[in-house]
């Protein structure tokens, strides 16, 4: 399976509730646990600004680039602006861009393999970035700790090379991903989904083609079973990449979420997700999102079971 990752995503935020230092956390997880090899892991390239430009204002990208920000817009996105900021999250957003082409890529090779797609038992086409999700960026501005929305941006480009037609989004982070469902608003290409605790940030969620919204409090039980209904919409438009934000913030312990999964619950979420991908055939690219738990290692701990829960499926 191949991992995207750089050093370089661990860009000085300051003192932030935001943890930068997951993403080498779980790669070095990924790594001692011998679940994958340093060779596995991919550098990205930055997004190029004609990539960005898919999805974000011209205004907006220059002032990306020079920090002409307003006080109020750095305090919409919650994050502070340097050149070093806005370079590590447009290279995680071409580390979203390098996971969704690698995904598509590991299909078509298993489709050429010895006997096409259907010798032997299904097996998972997947690739992950371990940065990205930042599905709180709209095309003009960017708000809650999301400077580009990667997830919008990689299906673009793979749409615009050819790659692509349909994609959908699979996104489970604790907050419903407002900016990915405005981007893709009235689009039939892309169908957006999310499940998320309602009573949370965003205040204002705009609609995506199927949203789940859950009381605070909920559980593995009452979250799965929601999960497992909604997933076959999902699938019946036979998107040809899922974009699956798999946020670690559903954690009983998380600081900014209100439902109450385990470790098991968010395991069995990754299971439902990519076990479903995999027998409807479609292949998958794996971003993390969010994650706030008291413990920067049970955060990353989540992240890297999401890796090892593709793996076990064949990617």
């Amino acid at each position: 399976m191949d991992i995207v990752y750089s050093d370089r995503y661990q860009v000085d935020i300051g003192a932030h509730v935001f943890p930068m230092g997951k993403y080498a956390k779980v790669r070095d997880g990924l790594v001692s646990r011998g679940l994958i090899g340093q060779s596995a892991l991919v550098e990205p390239e930055p997004a190029g600004w004609d990539d960005l430009a898919l999805v974000h204002t011209p205004d907006y990208l220059e002032k990306t680039r020079s920090g002409g920000f307003r006080a109020s817009e750095l305090a919409l996105l919650e994050l502070p602006w340097s050149p070093e900021v806005a370079e590590g999250f447009r290279l995680m957003a071409g580390g979203t861009i390098a996971a969704a082409r690698l995904a598509v890529e590991a299909r078509r090779r298993r489709e050429r393999g010895p006997g096409g797609a259907d010798a032997g038992a299904p097996r998972l086409a997947a690739a992950a970035n371990l940065g990205g999700g930042f599905h709180h960026a709209f095309p003009s501005h960017g708000e809650g700790f999301c400077l580009y929305n990667d997830v919008a941006v990689a299906i673009r480009v793979l749409q615009r090379d050819g790659l692509i037609t349909r994609a959908a989004v699979v996104d489970v982070d604790v907050h419903q991903g407002n900016g990915t469902a405005f981007i893709f608003d009235g689009d039939p290409a892309v169908f957006t989904f999310s499940i998320h605790q309602e009573h949370n940030y965003p205040h204002v969620k705009p609609r995506g083609s199927l949203d789940v919204g859950l009381p605070d409090g909920t559980g593995d039980h009452d979250y799965l079973h929601a999960l497992e209904r909604a997933l076959p919409a999902v699938m019946a438009g036979r998107p040809d990449l899922i974009v699956y934000v798999a946020g670690a913030d559903p954690f009983l312990e998380d600081q900014l979420g209100g439902l109450c999964l385990t470790y098991e619950g968010l395991r069995g979420r990754d299971a439902l997700v990519l076990s479903s991908a995999r027998e409807a055939g479609i292949p998958v690219a794996i971003v993390f999102a969010g994650g706030y738990a008291r413990r920067v290692d049970d955060t990353a701990a989540i992240h890297t079971a999401t890796i090892e829960e593709a793996i076990r499926l064949g990617a």
